[in-house]
């Protein structure tokens, strides 16, 4: 399961972190609601943890804004309310479930788990990523290119990812350190560039064209075959 943390308090949210990871689950977490908003529009989350009361843009508005983008994650709201007309404003924003603080760990889990059986039948995300002969399995966390398997960092998998969800469209530094380093402020427009090069060596495989073209005065574009 891959969840999604959306929480302003720094503490609980590295204690969500390290909980969810004991757990054995992957997992991202962002400090304030129009990153995490970002973060959620990508749609490859199982579950959204999103506290109420956020920097930027507050929980209920990040789930409207899910839902009116067709995003199929399962949304947690996490807050300290506890008003019958605070948990319907919630619900009715297009989140599923709703915990309020304080909660011990194990009821969070148990509704982890339960939003993410109910949401995986029929859930739209894509687990599949494809563009000629690379191929990403979101599920398995495999890549492989051809009959070659892929053996990518946790940052070149990011890299990856985000050009398989833009084909052939030409995407600028700023637009893929935004996705890459998920809005971490100290990372400079040349860490895209490294990183692109450690990419295109993976990617650069006996038989195969380098797919990545670099689009003067703009950023990089993926090609299929």
């Amino acid at each position: 399961m891959r969840i999604l943390i959306i929480e302003d308090d720094k503490k609980l949210a590295r204690l969500l972190t390290q909980a969810i990871i004991d757990e054995g689950w992957q997992v991202d977490a962002v400090h304030e609601g129009n990153g995490g908003l970002e973060l959620l529009l990508r749609d490859i989350y199982d579950v959204a943890v999103v506290d109420w009361m956020l920097p930027g843009r507050d929980g209920p508005a990040i789930c409207r804004s899910a839902r009116s983008a067709g995003v199929h994650t399962a949304l947690l709201l996490l807050t300290a309310r506890s008003q019958i007309e605070d948990r319907v404003t919630g619900l009715d924003s297009g989140a599923d479930d709703y915990l309020s603080k304080p909660f011990a760990f194990e009821e969070l889990f148990a509704r982890l788990r339960a939003l993410s059986r109910r949401h995986q039948p029929n859930s739209g995300a894509r687990e599949e990523l494809r563009l000629g002969d690379l191929v990403m399995d979101l599920r398995a966390h495999t890549a492989r290119r051809g009959s070659f398997t892929l053996d990518l960092t946790s940052t070149e998998w990011n890299l990856l990812e985000f050009f398989l969800r833009h084909p052939g469209q030409s995407l600028s530094r700023q637009q893929i350190l935004d996705y890459v380093w998920s809005y971490q402020h100290d990372v400079q427009f040349s860490m895209v560039d490294v990183y692109i090069s450690y990419l295109r060596r993976k990617l650069n495989l006996p038989g195969y064209a380098d797919p990545i073209q670099t689009v003067r005065g703009i950023g990089y574009r993926l090609n299929g075959d």
